[in-house]
């Protein structure tokens, strides 16, 4: 049973699964319709990419449901995706490589904690996949970063889960054969950034994701990466933003285009995987049109709301 919040009589979580399977569109949307299947899930968005060959999903509700509408989609995925013979250019631990929970309206960020560990704990015994907690729901401070906890990839789990401080916080201590393990967690919003570049030079997106992630000395709230987009031809500077407002999207991206320019590169595109908050776009519209004393009521939806 999980507490929630006073401050809403229809408390609200967001859960973005990110799923190993981008290439195959019949079997993404199996993955959504066994999801809808749930009472009580709204399915808000979801996205392939053949490049990264990974599938985001966004999905909105009470505790009870959104962990329902999980362990249906790990069923799905369990069953449909066999890692020995993926590929694909981001990183993967497992075929339902990580399942964040945000707290959105009415509940707290406690409230995903308990509902992220009971997740994990019910995927572990029903699946047999194990599971580590990161974010706010990891005790462990060198397992709170995803990328700590992924490196290695599902090609080195066997290696790695054998060492007794890479034991999972759930289920076996083994790799799934086919679905390799899971990292489920709580985490505030955040936004999923690439930045296309107009070369296929993966070295210069590689020196310019060092360059602006925080590990390497970059921003405090970017999680950065260079990778090769095959089939176009072109490399993407491939980003989590993890607090928006004190790491904007138009400051990274014009660092990305200063910096690119060093190197005789444009900026090809860029774009959002999934949703992204409203002030984030509302603070790059200021920024770029120069806006004077512009409020954020002024948005025509955002007054509206207020107004109802």
């Amino acid at each position: 049973m999980y507490r929630c919040g006073t401050s809403s009589d229809m408390p609200i979580i967001e859960c973005v699964p990110n799923v190993s399977e981008g290439r195959r569109p019949d079997v993404v949307e199996r993955f959504v319709s066994a999801i809808r299947a749930v009472s009580g899930v709204r399915v808000l968005d979801y996205s392939s990419d053949a490049s990264h060959n990974r599938s985001v999903l966004t999905l909105a509700g009470d505790a009870a449901p959104l962990q329902q509408a999980i362990l249906a989609l790990v069923e799905q995925a369990v069953a449909a995706i066999d890692l020995r013979a993926h590929t694909g250019e981001h990183p993967r631990l497992g075929a339902v490589d990580v399942i964040p929970f945000v707290p959105i309206e009415g509940v707290t960020m406690g409230d995903c904690v308990a509902l992220a560990k009971d997740t994990a704990a019910a995927i572990a015994q029903r699946f047999g996949v194990p599971v580590y907690l990161y974010e706010e729901a990891s005790t462990n401070p060198a397992r709170k970063n995803l990328e700590d906890i992924r490196r290695g990839e599902f090609e080195g789990l066997a290696e790695k889960i054998a060492k007794p401080e890479w034991k999972p916080d759930f289920g076996p201590a083994q790799p799934h054969p086919t679905a390799g393990a899971s990292v489920i967690g709580a985490r505030m919003p955040l936004i999923a950034y690439n930045i296309n570049l107009a070369t296929d030079r993966l070295e210069v997106a590689k020196k310019i994701a060092a360059g602006i992630r925080h590990s390497s000395g970059g921003f405090r709230f970017v999680k950065a990466m260079g990778i090769t987009l095959e089939g176009r031809r072109i490399v993407q500077v491939s980003m989590n933003l993890t607090n928006f407002e004190k790491t904007p999207i138009y400051r990274v991206f014009e660092v990305v285009k200063r910096e690119a320019e060093r190197y005789g590169v444009n900026v090809l595109e860029s774009e959002i995987v999934g949703l992204v908050p409203a002030a984030a776009m509302v603070a790059a519209a200021e920024y770029y049109l120069q806006l004077e004393g512009f409020k954020h009521d002024q948005v025509l939806e955002t007054r509206l709301r207020s107004a109802d």
